[in-house]
């Protein structure tokens, strides 16, 4: 409206200087004149509404960012979440960093061009005024930001104590663990060995036909078993006699189909209960 009523003015200018006659050279340097100020002034406001509109935009685009970032509600487990806050904080910076730049080209436009427009004026102000609000906003979010790391920072801390004494008592109840199917396992192996009388001297098992009288008899020559799953011991023998110590009644001694001794043992908790090897000897 204002380029529209400037150019109507000097089109009239011009009319009454062709309604006065003047033709001569002077009149048409006059115009010249007039319309190179009409296309200045067309320039300058032209630039002053684009730098306006750049920095509503910039603001839009602010305002936008600023709804995406929510660092009170920021789930303290989700890195992806503390660094899309982190690339939102930045763009904002950046976008703020552009607008206070526009607002100074901006009053240095209205400055040199001698424009006192009031609304312009206010404006500015308010664009000025914005901008301040928005840099108390920024600091707010960066402060909630810090807390929320620190808060963040604070229970990893206590996660990886956990996580170190879980890990602590896993490995001490493992070794308990261990450590009690050892003592089971020992509580529940034995030795048993059967053979002639020859080959019991041998392994000097049977010495002066006393049995396990010396310590240092070939334990390898033993069978080792778990009392509690070995229930029975085919001696391939025709004539069989145990020599170590068993409590009656926790075992029998009995002929199969072949005529060859079997060792049954009845109740293998008493069975053991004196001696952990047997030695029977076999003819």
């Amino acid at each position: 409206m204002k380029k529209t009523l400037l150019f109507t003015v000097c089109l009239l200018a011009l009319a009454a200087c062709n309604k006065q006659g003047k033709g001569t050279k002077e009149a048409g340097q006059e115009r010249d004149s007039l319309l190179q100020v009409i296309g200045q002034k067309d320039s300058e406001t032209d630039e002053l509404v684009a730098t306006i509109n750049e920095i509503l935009e910039g603001f839009d685009r602010i305002n936008k960012a600023e709804g995406r970032v929510t660092v009170t509600d920021a789930d303290p487990e989700a890195a992806s979440t503390r660094e899309t806050i982190r690339e939102n904080m930045a763009y904002i910076e950046e976008a703020m960093s552009k607008n206070r730049e526009l607002i100074a080209q901006l009053e240095q436009k209205l400055r040199t061009s001698g424009s006192n427009v009031s609304s312009l004026q206010t404006t500015l102000s308010n664009f000025r005024q914005e901008l301040q609000e928005k840099d108390s906003c920024i600091q707010e979010l960066r402060a909630q930001l810090v807390e929320k790391d620190s808060l963040i920072f604070s229970q990893q801390e206590q996660i990886t104590d956990l996580s170190s004494n879980v890990t602590a008592l896993t490995e001490e109840n493992k070794q308990k663990t261990e450590t009690v199917a050892s003592q089971d396992k020992e509580l529940n192996t034995a030795w048993f060995v059967f053979g002639t009388k020859a080959e019991l001297k041998e392994q000097k098992i049977l010495t002066s036909g006393d049995v396990l009288r010396s310590d240092d008899f070939n334990k390898n020559y033993f069978t080792q078993v778990d009392i509690r799953t070995m229930k029975e011991i085919n001696l391939y023998s025709k004539k069989a006699e145990v020599l170590t110590s068993h409590p009656e009644g926790s075992y029998t001694l009995r002929k199969n189909s072949k005529g060859e001794y079997v060792l049954n043992i009845t109740n293998y908790k008493k069975f053991w209960s004196v001696s952990k090897f047997l030695v029977i000897l076999v003819k």
